[in-house]
């Protein structure tokens, strides 16, 4: 919820390393949650956060892309698109629950946009998601959070 501190976890990224949410405190962090790699919607959301990354780590925020794929998957929709920031997996579907945008009956998450402050607390909760101008979104969301 707004202004409640984030749900900690750890998982592995596209590249098989490991991921702390706790790493990211000082830091502005989003997550997206989408429902599977290189699937046409998921494709547009990715590409159009690769092509605003900049605009966003202006504002001294980073990009994190969550989904029920495994790692493997998530590497070859990182490859394919030529992404720029970093995917989580999720594959048995832990962080997508913790989050609440896990789908009923299905091990998938609904399009959801989290933005989480350098508390590690979350401002926004995006649940009516475009993947075309989400990231748009979010680098707007940050510049008016700062800008408090």
């Amino acid at each position: 919820k707004i202004n409640q501190a984030a749900r900690a976890f750890k998982t592995k990224t596209h590249m098989g390393s490991d991921f702390d949410l706790s790493s990211r405190k000082g830091q502005w962090t989003v997550l997206y949650f989408y429902q599977k790699a290189d699937t046409p919607g998921c494709t547009k959301q990715a590409c159009a956060f690769r092509d605003t990354i900049n605009k966003i780590r202006d504002q001294g925020a980073d990009v994190f892309g969550v989904s029920t794929d495994n790692v493997e998957a998530q590497a070859a929709f990182h490859k394919k698109h030529q992404l720029n920031f970093t995917l989580l997996a999720d594959p048995d579907g832990a962080i997508t629950q913790m989050y609440g945008s896990k789908m009923p009956m299905l091990k998938m998450s609904k399009r959801w946009t989290f933005i989480i402050d350098p508390e590690l607390k979350v401002r926004v909760v995006e649940k009516d998601v475009d993947p075309a101008t989400d990231a748009q979104k979010v680098a707007d969301h940050i510049a008016r959070l700062k800008s408090k």
